[in-house]
């Protein structure tokens, strides 16, 4: 490799995965059933018109990861462009009818990098279109949390929510504030009839120890929880 080239190179990992809900009171009812831990407070964004809920999922394996329950806030006003949907597929009619008829459910993961720019035109070069990059923030009881975030316009997640949304957070992380949890990430699995394709994607941006086999579509997350193991699966959401 070139000192050019490698200057240039490009890091990403995992940053959270995101669990979608009909609304925050489900989402959370959900976890202590399935999960047996009641997550963390969150917060709201205003610019999307959702509210989250947070719980560390750190492992040796993954650390700094966490899991956000998230749903559509009915009280708050949705203040993106009026061409615009939110973020992960929300406004996406079969999802919402999914999770009206089959609960919360895994959906996506989202990868952080210090240079979202670059990595958003790392996958632009494949084809893959990531979408714009916005600013976001909510308020907590540290203080201000910001961070940008690619977002297409269609809100759509692509690949059936395997190709990872990409975050740059600001000076704090909100893991940094999390307790430890009694839930821990223990293995992420990809498959996709594309592999191929998502494995190029990966390796653009720098995001390592992920591989995706050919296969149903579907995200596969096994967690070390209170109740023993657990498999949460997007099937192809």
């Amino acid at each position: 490799m070139t000192v050019t080239a490698a200057a240039e190179a490009l890091t990403c990992q995992l940053d959270h995965l995101v669990v979608l809900a009909s609304s925050l009171d489900e989402g959370v009812q959900w976890c202590e059933n399935v999960l047996g831990t009641t997550p963390g407070l969150g917060g709201e964004h205003a610019l999307m018109g959702t509210h989250n809920r947070l719980f560390s999922l750190a492992s040796p394996a993954f650390p700094d990861i966490y899991l956000e329950i998230i749903a559509i806030n009915s009280r708050s006003h949705f203040s993106r462009a009026a061409y615009a949907k939110r973020w992960f597929d929300m406004d996406s009619p079969k999802v919402q009818q999914q999770l009206d008829k089959s609960g919360p459910q895994l959906a996506h993961f989202v990868t952080r990098t210090t240079r979202i720019e670059a990595s958003a035109r790392a996958l632009a070069t494949l084809g893959l279109d990531r979408g714009e990059i916005i600013a976001a923030s909510r308020m907590t009881p540290q203080g201000p949390l910001d961070w940008k975030i690619t977002v297409r316009p269609d809100g759509q997640r692509l690949f059936s929510g395997l190709l990872p949304t990409l975050i740059e957070w600001g000076k704090t992380h909100p893991a940094c504030s999390m307790e430890a949890s009694s839930v821990t990430l223990k293995r992420l699995e990809m498959h996709h009839p594309q592999p191929d394709v998502l494995r190029a994607a990966y390796e653009a941006i720098g995001l390592a120890g992920v591989d995706v086999q050919h296969g149903t579509p579907n995200l596969v997350a096994t967690l070390q929880t209170p109740r023993g193991l657990v498999t949460l699966e997007s099937k192809g959401l």
